[in-house]
């Protein structure tokens, strides 16, 4: 069932690892990474909760509700991933992004409610889960195709290294191979007689698609706008380590930018990719163990606790000047990592009516993504004028925002789970 989820997340590891890479091969100054990565977060906020709303109120007789999504996403990423290498300038490449985080986020946000769709109350964090595995996995080999690939394809070919090609190819293959794979194998639940009459009835327009969000949100349960203050801390800082873990290390263990020595920086990005690399492992060997810590625990515990390793982890990155021992400081995150990509859904899927789970994991969908809009518009100012535009000072701030909200969820609290 969670088979598709390894290729959208493949796709996003090379966003999170290459792509600024990338930007500062095209010439971007520290300064413009932020607002430069601003077309996944706004595609989030725009297209995840549009999409969950109409998946709602879809049913296809031989498609399914959630299954036409996937689809159309994943051959919308993967027409991206083939064009992205062939970007010339810094514009065509942001250009790019926004179409591929549209085709992502399409792809993406039909899949937590396909597992709450599938799934017992009981299954639900194992299927969760599950997909915090496939995350992990899938970013894992788009990282580790970062340090793999320059050692096999050198040089360079047009504005890009050669080995940028290969990564984003496989990324397209990736995409939408294992995508087919969940859809061919994996039956959707027919609705019974009255939801179907229901969805022919209330078949949702653009405008009715607004409405129903906004809807929504209004009579949101109080547990999820608790969870709305700790993504607000969670996910700003993990936008300031995925733009800034390079440009930290170039600087921490080889003492370069990318303007100071173009190929000692290439070598700070191969190695930066083996360190993402490292924490996705971490992410996918621990995040079944998670779900069971969840289940006996509950969920609200084993989120402070991760989210506290991996503000430990950010703190502690930037001191590091033996490239070796990045692997000890990363793994902190990558237990965070874990939950992150699940455990926060146990804190409220049983508060959210069935018949509204498409649109009320897009609304979660928004809270990650507002986050990242603020970061985006926001973080640039405050690296170039608080933090000495020096990464490392960025990936510091990133601890210290894990560590409120470690605070934040400490404060959750919820009827329906253990907490």
């Amino acid at each position: 069932m969670n088979v598709g989820f390894f290729g959208i997340q493949y796709s996003f590891g090379l966003q999170q690892s290459a792509i600024n890479p990338i930007y500062d091969f095209l010439g971007a100054s520290p300064d413009q990474i932020p607002i430069l990565n601003i077309a996944g977060p706004v595609t989030g906020l725009l297209v995840q909760p549009i999409i969950g709303a109409w998946s709602d109120r879809t049913w296809h007789p031989k498609w399914g509700r959630r299954k036409p999504f996937f689809l159309v996403g994943a051959l919308l990423c993967s027409l991206c991933l083939l064009l992205y290498p062939f970007s010339s300038s810094l514009w065509m490449a942001a250009g790019l992004l926004w179409v591929l985080d549209a085709g992502n986020n399409t792809a993406m946000e039909p899949y937590r409610a396909f597992v709450a769709d599938k799934l017992n109350e009981d299954q639900q964090g194992t299927g969760f889960q599950m997909q915090s595995f496939f995350t992990g996995l899938g970013q894992t080999l788009a990282n580790l195709s970062l340090f793999i690939f320059p050692l096999i394809f050198v040089g360079k070919t047009g504005s890009l290294p050669t080995w940028v090609y290969a990564s984003f190819f496989l990324g397209a293959i990736c995409s939408v191979g294992t995508i087919w794979w969940s859809m061919k194998t994996t039956p959707e639940i027919e609705p019974d007689a009255a939801e179907l009459e229901h969805i022919r009835a209330n078949k949702l327009s653009p405008s009715g698609s607004i409405k129903e969000i906004f809807s929504a949100i209004l009579e949101m349960p109080k547990v999820m706008w608790q969870l709305a203050l700790v993504y607000l801390f969670q996910w700003y800082a993990l936008f300031c380590y995925w733009q800034n873990s390079s440009k930290s290390i170039a600087l921490s263990v080889w003492n370069v930018t990318p303007k100071d020595n173009p190929k000692l920086y290439e070598e700070a990005v191969s190695w930066t990719g083996l360190v993402n690399g490292w924490y996705n492992i971490v992410t996918f060997l621990t995040a079944l163990i998670l779900a069971r810590y969840a289940q006996k625990h509950g969920a609200k515990m084993v989120h402070m606790v991760c989210l506290l390793l991996a503000a430990i982890g950010f703190i502690t990155f930037p001191m590091i000047g033996d490239k070796n021992l990045l692997f000890f400081a990363i793994t902190g995150f990558g237990i965070g990592w874990a939950s992150m990509m699940g455990i926060p859904y146990l804190l409220v899927v049983n508060d959210i009516p069935k018949e509204r789970y498409g649109v009320y994991m897009g609304i979660i969908n928004m809270m990650i993504v507002i986050p990242m809009i603020l970061q985006n518009l926001t973080f640039g100012y405050i690296l170039k004028n608080f933090l000495g535009n020096d990464s490392r000072n960025a990936i510091t701030f990133a601890g210290v925002l894990l560590l409120l909200a470690c605070i934040a969820t400490s404060r959750i609290k919820s009827k329906s789970i253990k907490n």
